[in-house]
């Protein structure tokens, strides 16, 4: 692909990232387009279908989330690093079930690369976990689901308006993960 064709279609993921992540599916294709400052055929012209584009955003933003969670389970504070991986999942959930819930949960199911995205995923959150397991720093019993569950119910709650009530149930979360602050 020639680079300002990457340009584009890294601009049209960015762009579909904020407009699905506040759209939801009826989100259109056009307002997506003009967010990336491309035209609605070069949209087309990388996603054929609007499905094809709501994927790769998800596959986009899931690499992007387990980025910045290897990050946190190379730190050298495990307790600390398992902290910040909830509040970096609160914070950043709704756009991610947003996008994950727009995919197909029936019939052909999930693409190879949105089910790659996805255990890559789960896998970083593991590795922090873990670390702080052994570190002393989370419960033994606490498993990747139960991270997950939590994380899904803070963060369909948080909005702006909320942020002190969500930044202090995340506090009970961490205690009753048995997070040490």
């Amino acid at each position: 692909m020639r680079r300002d064709g990457a340009a584009n279609r890294e601009r049209i993921l960015v762009a579909a990232e904020q407009v699905f992540g506040t759209g939801g599916a009826g989100a259109s294709t056009e307002e997506i387009a003009r967010q990336a400052q491309v035209g609605v055929a070069t949209v087309f012209r990388h996603f054929p279908t609007k499905q094809d584009l709501i994927e790769a955003t998800a596959v986009r933003y899931l690499g992007k989330l387990e980025a910045e969670l290897r990050r946190l389970g190379d730190e050298d504070d495990p307790g600390r690093a398992f902290t910040s991986l909830v509040r970096v999942l609160v914070s950043t959930g709704a756009t991610k079930m947003t996008l994950l819930n727009m995919l197909p949960t029936h019939g052909n199911g999930l693409t190879e690369p949105v089910t790659e995205a996805a255990l890559s995923f789960r896998d970083a959150i593991r590795r922090v976990l873990e670390r702080a397991q052994e570190a002393g720093d989370a419960r033994p019993d606490v498993t990747v689901a139960d991270v997950t569950l939590l994380v899904r119910a803070l963060a369909h709650v948080a909005t702006p308006a909320e942020s002190k009530a969500v930044d202090r149930a995340v506090g009970i979360v961490l205690d009753g993960l048995g997070v040490p602050r």
